[in-house]
């Protein structure tokens, strides 16, 4: 018997600890994101903060590294820039850790970018920030500091909401790659949107308006207009019940001008997510809704075939 109380009684420690640690960092969170945060604290990775790609407080970015790398010859560690949601009017990369910790723990150099939001600026101000952030990574990614990582020479870049739009169009028009210096079909190896809206016009949402001139909207500044110009493979992840935009005039629109174009493309629709919880099932939290990560590492995984898995 007290052999098997000596046994119990560390375990029983060790799971006290485990389970103590993991309240205080829920409980010490105050917000919905501040509990997934809180809970995407136990994805590892080493984290760079505030990285400046411009003058702008705005124009920063977060880097999350994986750990325990596993390289073997000639492999290399795929790199997915990440830019939020929020109707180009709010959020902050802080908010979004968690996406950056899920994808570092799959083995993935991920960047959470910041861009400068209405009243402060308007379109196109915010791509072009977008633009100066996939450069400044491109930049650290050529440099020694991050050599160990051998981080892959081209980038997946990713978007939920307003950031899916921010890296559609990126990816579709070259322009705003090229006024970086920066040789779009080169540089990327496939983009990804999350419930992006991809036609935008008449604008509807009162809060975006403004944003974009309205009714006065800037030529050329709708995705779905490039699409017969697609080169760059995109993933679409669509929620099943999109609640803030309409997903058959978005993604399913998009998609449908892709498959006529016989471009490189990939749509999913997630069941059981909405325009919210599909960026919300990055979190370990939502146990009960099927993950987005599962469809994004499939993707790049196919497309980095290099890659090491952790």
């Amino acid at each position: 018997m007290n052999g098997v109380s000596d046994v119990r009684r560390p375990v029983s420690l060790i799971a006290g600890v485990l389970v103590v640690s993991l309240l205080s960092t829920v409980l010490a969170a105050c917000s919905p994101l501040g509990l997934v945060n809180g809970a995407a604290s136990f994805y590892p990775a080493d984290v760079r903060r505030d990285i400046r790609y411009g003058d702008n407080p705005k124009q920063a970015l977060d880097l999350y590294l994986p750990r325990q790398q596993r390289l073997t010859p000639g492999q290399s560690t795929p790199v997915v820039v990440f830019f939020y949601g929020g109707s180009w009017n709010s959020g902050d990369k802080s908010m979004y850790g968690f996406i950056g910790r899920r994808m570092a723990a799959a083995g993935f150099i991920t960047v959470v970018a910041n861009y400068r939001l209405y009243p402060d600026v308007v379109y196109p101000d915010f791509l072009s920030d977008s633009a100066k952030a996939v450069r400044k990574v491109h930049e650290l990614m050529a440099s020694a500091e991050f050599a160990d990582w051998r981080p892959a020479q081209k980038l997946f870049l990713m978007g939920h909401s307003a950031g899916a739009y921010n890296i559609s169009m990126l990816a579709l028009d070259q322009r705003w790659l090229a006024a970086e210096g920066l040789d779009r079909d080169a540089l990327l190896q496939g983009w990804i949107g999350l419930a992006g809206p991809y036609d935008l016009y008449p604008i509807t949402i009162e809060e975006v308006k403004p944003v974009f001139h309205h009714p006065h909207y800037p030529a050329h500044s709708n995705p779905i207009e490039f699409a017969s110009e697609s080169v760059i493979p995109a993933l679409i992840v669509a929620p099943e019940d999109d609640e803030t935009i309409r997903t058959e005039i978005h993604s399913y629109a998009l998609a449908e001008r892709f498959r006529e174009q016989g471009a490189d493309y990939q749509l999913v629709t997630l069941p059981k997510t909405g325009h919210v919880t599909l960026i919300g099932s990055f979190s370990p939290l939502l146990l009960f809704t099927p993950s987005a990560m599962e469809p994004v590492e499939a993707f790049i995984r196919a497309r980095a075939p290099l890659s090491p898995s952790l």
